[in-house]
């Protein structure tokens, strides 16, 4: 995906949303290596004008032998014929006036055919991100509190690009949460689901200032129906060519299209809280997941309010599920708040105890082979590769 750099923020906000949402931006050439180190698979990168002619015929003669796909493309907000001989001679593909925005996305577009045709085709679009899915049987057990706090943790700060699917097609509060009014919705996938492309399917994502891209749930009930199985499918594996996460913020229980984004998940959280009827309900979806080859390998126990006092223990729950936790968050009334304030706990607090454990989580399951416990005297689960049976394959 194409790469912004520029120091002025307003303006990349506006160059990203030209480019693509799933862009990344960044403010310096120098921060700009460090995210190419991490991702071979990017295809243009766009210097905005602030970035001198030094800078960039530097940039370009250290990619032209590493990258030789990667097509640098310079902004200026006034272009000339010595400028562009300079340019061509750095080795810079194009340059373009600041507010040809036309010209940027034609440009964008060459830039990834040419990226095709040397590397081969959709090799800009691999499907390389890591899908998630945050699942409890029972509502009201904080489902998507963890979610959203997730999700934030693994952007950290714009390291990472994530989306956050709201699979609750009733009863989604994603949005809510992170106080976002989105224009679109998955609903509108809906609307074109037998030509839906990544291109469109950028479109209907709402960005949130931490760098997070949202897919919100429909603004209506009723709308779920008009969301296929097929269609829930196709939307997670377009987003793992353009994020490196995806989390998906599932509904309680099993609907076709929960089973559909299992399908797609390469690592399940499970979430309970220490109460009977919460328990048993997670049981029986453990058993149902173990009958559908769904996960199996691939779930992670997680207890939120473990310090209640209600009669169970962690300890308990893990004997009866048959599954050591990998974490335990704490009630807090200050979760709550952030809540209730549009501002994840992780930002609004970040060394709050829910805080660091989200963000432990965050940090195990962005390495799968390592999974180090968060809880204290909790234990884990094998690590293995990653090799998610899908529903109905032996």
């Amino acid at each position: 995906m194409p790469v912004i750099v520029d120091t002025d923020t307003t303006r990349a906000v506006r160059l990203s949303a030209t480019v693509g949402h799933s862009s990344h931006v960044v403010a310096t050439v120098e921060q700009l290596q460090t995210w190419l180190d991490r991702r071979p698979n990017e295809y243009a990168v766009v210097l905005g004008p602030d970035v001198s002619m030094d800078a960039a015929a530097g940039l370009t003669n250290r990619l032209r032998l590493s990258r030789p796909g990667l097509s640098v493309i310079m902004l200026r907000t006034q272009t000339t014929t010595d400028l562009m001989a300079q340019a061509m001679y750095a080795g810079v593909r194009e340059v373009i006036a600041i507010d040809e925005m036309d010209s940027l996305r034609e440009s964008i577009e060459r830039s990834q055919q040419n990226y095709d045709a040397i590397h081969g085709p959709s090799a800009s679009a691999r499907d390389n991100g890591k899908v998630i899915t945050v699942f409890s049987p029972k509502g009201g057990v904080g489902k998507t509190t963890v979610s959203v706090n997730l999700a934030v943790a693994l952007a950290d700060n714009g390291t990472n690009r994530v989306a956050l699917v709201d699979l609750d097609l009733a009863f989604g509060d994603v949005a809510i949460t992170l106080q976002l009014i989105p224009e679109h919705t998955i609903a509108e996938a809906a609307e074109v689901e037998g030509h839906l492309d990544n291109a469109m399917l950028q479109k209907l994502l709402t960005r949130h200032d931490s760098g997070l891209m949202v897919l919100a749930a429909p603004t209506l009930p009723d709308a779920k129906d008009r969301i296929s199985p097929a269609l829930v499918r196709r939307v997670i594996a377009s987003l793992r060519s353009d994020f490196d996460y995806i989390v998906v913020d599932s509904s309680p229980g099993f609907d076709e299209q929960v089973l559909s984004a299992f399908d797609e998940t390469d690592e399940c959280i499970v979430l309970a809280t220490l109460d009977v009827p919460t328990v048993k309900n997670v049981k029986m979806s453990l058993e149902t997941l173990d009958l559908l080859n769904l996960a199996i390998g691939h779930r992670h126990l997680v207890v939120n309010r473990a310090d209640d006092e209600v009669g169970l223990t962690i300890p308990n729950v893990e004997s009866i599920l048959g599954m050591a936790t990998i974490a335990s968050f704490p009630s807090s009334v200050e979760v709550a708040n952030a809540t209730n304030h549009g501002r994840p706990i992780v930002l609004s607090k970040p060394d709050h105890p829910v805080s660091r454990g989200i963000r432990a989580v965050a940090a195990s399951i962005a390495a799968v082979e390592e999974r180090v416990p968060v809880a204290a005297g909790a234990g884990s689960e094998p690590s293995g590769r990653r090799s998610l049976l899908r529903r109905g394959k032996k």
